[in-house]
């Protein structure tokens, strides 16, 4: 299932459109690690990771992982585990994942920077969004939307941004 991201505001899969915002400064084809854009090109949607103190019952094909308070990923370019799913751990900056705002009650890991080549960028997710307003570099959904979005991918939907 081919999804693409067009008009820089709107997700298309099938029949479907939906709202979105992306990173503030854009898209970009070679991204780098705090730019504030969203990365160019095909990508595979690999794991839902949810909190599941605020989300039950998510009808998905995706492998699904619960969100727990020790979890972040890691955004330091000069770590090994840079663009890796890590315990929290005072000795390596990362991205918290259980959070108090809710934009990661719910969201989807997407392939990009696989090798994990540093300061390539990190922790591009598909997540929720609340004001559509500008991410550092992902996708961002309503939770409505969101919800429709995951009945509609399975573990062979890909990605497209341009």
């Amino acid at each position: 299932m081919n999804i693409k991201l067009i008009k820089k505001n709107i997700l298309k899969i099938d029949e479907f459109q939906f709202k979105c915002s992306i990173g503030a400064m854009g898209i970009k084809k070679n991204k780098t690690e705090g730019d504030l854009c969203t990365p160019k090109g095909k990508y595979k949607l690999k794991n839902l990771f949810y909190r599941p103190d605020r989300k039950k019952n998510i009808k998905c094909k995706l492998n699904k992982i619960k969100i727990k308070s020790n979890m972040g990923w890691c955004d330091d370019p000069y770590s090994k585990y840079y663009n890796q799913l890590i315990n929290i751990n005072e000795k390596i900056k990362c991205e918290k994942l259980y959070r108090t705002d809710h934009l990661y009650d719910l969201f989807i890991q997407i392939n990009y920077n696989e090798k994990n080549i540093p300061f390539k960028g990190s922790a591009i997710f598909i997540h929720l969004t609340k004001k559509y307003k500008p991410t550092k570099g992902c996708i961002a959904l309503n939770e409505k939307d969101f919800m429709i979005f995951l009945k509609l991918i399975t573990k062979k939907s890909y990605l497209n941004i341009y």
